[in-house]
């Protein structure tokens, strides 16, 4: 028989349970609020990243037009200059023509000459020679002025047209500063919470993003598509304490990181010294990882194909900088690291 002691227990017991139950929605919607503000910051940094790039696309294919636009009209002053020099040197020979003619009895009234011609044939082939010469002269005249006229206009025009390619590279230019003034507003919010999410050492959980296109017939690929090298594999400094195990990208924070192979995802960890890192065994048996991310878009356990998008680059963990550092291992554990540049140059992925 049941002691009716315990009876007055499983009032408080079944609303503790109503209250466990009516608290896992709110966390559950908590969390995926929390998800989703990573995606959107996260998705905002590569969509920034696509207008910064074609902002200055833009502003470079403006650059440029002003600068044909500017020695167009150059050339155009060069030419004037010239038809101008050479109107100085027709009018020049005129004078030379018409002073000539007046000492020889061109400047004479047509009656005088008439008088003291010597013969009317002499008389008429004076006449003739003037006249032509007067003629050819008025009309390399006449042409050198419209000549001149055309080019003054087609000046014009291109110094109009410079003008408002100057203000489009000047509005150009304060669009793609603009961009980048949010873009970078933008990183540090994305790298704020991978540093919050390192000091507790508890990751957010993965954030989504639009993948690209895969990599055609399981090709390998560089961890990142665009990078300077820093540090290399083996190198010595304060900043390690033997030598460096992996090889560092530099790039800034928000890039796309990439697995460079395909395999699965067996360690996601957000703390300790390498910051937000990822670690993907490969089907060939060697592991890669990734650090000092600012998020990660995969989840542990999960399958990647080459070149999926695993994770966003930042400078979480000991990092001096916005970097990606990789690695190339052995075991899944620090200690097992080979030089990543000639492993991924081996698979036709070449580092450089």
């Amino acid at each position: 028989m049941r002691s009716p002691c315990r009876r007055p227990l499983r009032v408080p017991a079944l609303l503790c349970a109503f209250a466990v139950l009516a608290a896992h929605p709110v966390d559950a919607a908590a969390v995926e609020r929390r998800e989703n503000g990573d995606s959107e910051v996260g998705a905002q940094v590569l969509r920034l990243y696509q207008e910064a790039a074609l902002a200055t696309q833009r502003y470079e294919a403006g650059r440029q037009e002003a600068q044909a636009q500017r020695a167009r009209a150059q050339w155009l002053e060069d030419l004037l200059g010239r038809e101008r020099r050479e109107i100085a040197v027709l009018r020049e020979g005129l004078g030379r023509i018409a002073r000539a003619q007046y000492r020889d009895g061109g400047g004479l009234p047509l009656t005088a000459q008439i008088i003291f011609a010597r013969d009317p044939a002499a008389l008429m082939q004076g006449r003739h020679v003037f006249s032509r010469t007067a003629l050819a002269v008025d009309n390399a005249v006449e042409k050198s002025r419209r000549a001149e006229a055309r080019l003054a206009a087609d000046e014009a025009k291109a110094a109009t047209a410079r003008r408002r390619l100057e203000r489009r590279s000047a509005e150009l230019a304060a669009l793609k500063q603009d961009i980048e003034r949010t873009l970078e507003e933008a990183r540090g919010q994305l790298q704020g919470r991978a540093d919050a999410s390192v000091a507790a050492g508890s990751c957010r959980g993965a954030v989504r993003l639009d993948q690209p296109p895969r990599a055609a017939g399981g090709a390998w690929v560089t961890p990142v598509a665009a990078y300077d090298l820093s540090a290399g594999f083996g190198s010595g400094g304060s900043r390690w304490a033997n030598r460096h195990t992996g090889q560092d990208f530099a790039v800034p924070i928000g890039t796309p990181v990439r697995a460079v192979g395909a395999g699965r995802v067996v360690k996601v960890s957000c703390g300790g010294a390498f910051g937000i890192e990822i670690v993907i065994e490969h089907t060939d048996g060697y592991y890669t990882q990734y650090a000092h991310l600012a998020a990660v878009t995969v989840d542990q356990g999960q399958s990647v194909a080459p070149g999926q998008w695993i994770g966003q680059s930042g400078t979480s963990g000991n990092s001096t900088g916005p970097h990606l550092h990789f690695e190339v291992r052995v075991t899944a554990e620090t200690g097992s690291a080979v030089d990543p540049v000639p492993w991924l140059a081996a698979r036709g992925a070449a580092v450089g």
